[in-house]
């Protein structure tokens, strides 16, 4: 087991949509694998953005199975011990050709879950179409314009590598941009007394 952490140059960027009242959140973001589990630190403050923190976390495919989920749980906990976020943002793998990678990355998503939930912490889940529509604007985006809107947001030299850090920089990205989204809602619902119905359609008044 091995976790490569990498420290990035600060930079900063506004966030659209950012509500200035924020004044310092951290949120966590995982990509989710067995073999590699990428983790990203996107710090908000007001409404500018930074990277703070990245790397991958790696466990043997010769070590049998349970001791490399319990190594990739003890690193994910220690992990967000030590970063301590007001929020943990990990994949959620909505379609996967390969049933068996599908099977690793939904163990260590869950794995990444609980070690979020022991904290106390918000914790969501995003799919690859809503991070890529969320940071780049377009659900078909590919792996390289994510990676180079990632450096370009938070103000990076260069597109974070390896491709797991960006991946878990956008899953925080997304989270950030969502945020203030899903708490209008939230108060418009609580406003009219619970989740707003759909508009009927094709009905006359």
């Amino acid at each position: 087991m091995t976790r490569s952490p990498e420290r990035f140059e600060l930079g900063s960027t506004l966030v659209p949509g950012a509500i200035d009242k924020v004044e310092r959140v951290f949120v966590l973001g995982i990509d989710p694998g067995l073999s590699r589990c990428g983790y990203g630190v996107v710090r908000q403050h007001g409404s500018h953005l930074s990277a703070t923190a990245g790397g991958v976390i790696t466990t043997d495919p010769a070590t049998p199975l349970p001791d490399r989920l319990n190594e990739l749980f003890r690193e994910l906990r220690g992990l967000v011990a030590e970063v301590r976020p007001n929020a943990v943002v990990v994949e959620r793998v909505f379609f996967q050709t390969n049933a068996r990678t599908a099977m690793a990355t939904g163990q260590a998503g869950g794995l990444a879950l609980v070690a979020a939930a022991e904290t106390g912490c918000e914790v969501a889940q995003y799919t690859a179409n809503e991070v890529k529509m969320a940071v780049v604007g377009f659900g078909g985006a590919t792996k390289d314009q994510v990676q180079r809107m990632v450096a370009a947001l938070l103000d990076l030299p260069e597109p974070p590598r390896p491709p797991d850090v960006a991946d878990a920089l956008a899953l925080a990205l997304c989270h950030l941009t969502a945020q203030p989204l899903r708490r209008a809602i939230a108060e418009a619902s609580a406003r009219v007394g619970g989740p707003l119905a759909p508009l009927p359609i094709g009905r006359g008044a």
